[in-house]
């Protein structure tokens, strides 16, 4: 098997002296859709933000397309392929739709490109097409999602962070937001998942692993551990 295109050995994540991550492993190979569940507070996010050099590591390595990225500032690993839709969405309100995906493109060095691009991912993001020039921040929550997923897809990412996008959305926008995920993931997109619908996020992944308090204690196929007894007990209500 080809080396793994994110591997994360032994890696520590501090705050404020609480050891939010501790000492986890963690690997994606190209093509992959893998899913990182867990209560809130388990280190899922901080995971995520290590890997993007938005929070400092304590310990262990991360390693992309076989060479540690510690030293690699965040607009240095999104150069190089790594885009994340926070939590929360992290749009700019104050500007138009249009120019929010613009921003998604501003490290690509064919700018001429990008409006042909835009108009590729309506096919994915419709409602974007009749909102490209209304201000961001007056758009629901659902198509705030849209948006930032639209932004960073404009990055051209190898691997897709995705932290928590059906939060705080209607049932029927979460099932639009897992539809343009699994269409995605047809595409061949790296995708790695962090959602606090555990149910959704196994069923559109191919491995998870499960955090509890800075820790993975349990991984392997989504479909294995759909049907684990702890993960159905503790995340799925069972």
């Amino acid at each position: 098997m080809p080396d793994a295109l994110l591997s994360i050995q032994g890696l520590d994540v501090h705050y404020r002296g609480i050891r939010a991550v501790r000492a986890i492993d963690l690997h994606i190979h190209e093509g992959e859709h893998v899913t990182l569940i867990g209560a809130n507070g388990a280190g899922k996010t901080s995971t995520l933000k290590a890997i993007t050099g938005l929070v400092p590591v304590a310990g262990g390595d991360i390693r992309y397309a076989g060479r540690s990225i510690l030293a690699l500032p965040a607009h240095e690993r999104l150069r190089q392929g790594i885009a994340m839709v926070p939590e929360g969405r992290g749009i700019f309100a104050r500007m138009s739709v249009l120019d929010n995906l613009k921003a998604g493109a501003y490290l690509r060095p064919d700018k001429h490109r990008v409006a042909d691009e835009i108009e590729g991912l309506f096919s994915f993001f419709p409602r974007l097409r009749e909102r490209l020039s209304q201000t961001a921040g007056l758009l629901s929550g659902g198509e705030q999602q849209m948006l930032a997923l639209a932004r960073a897809l404009l990055s051209r990412p190898r691997l897709l962070l995705l932290d928590e996008p059906s939060m705080g959305l209607s049932p029927i926008m979460v099932d639009t937001i897992f539809r343009i995920i699994g269409e995605l993931c047809r595409n061949d997109m790296t995708l790695l998942l962090v959602e606090q619908n555990a149910q959704l996020a196994l069923e559109a992944t191919e491995r998870a692993y499960v955090m509890d308090s800075g820790e993975i204690n349990l991984s392997g196929s989504s479909s294995t551990l759909l049907q684990h007894d702890l993960v159905r007990a503790t995340y799925l209500g069972e």
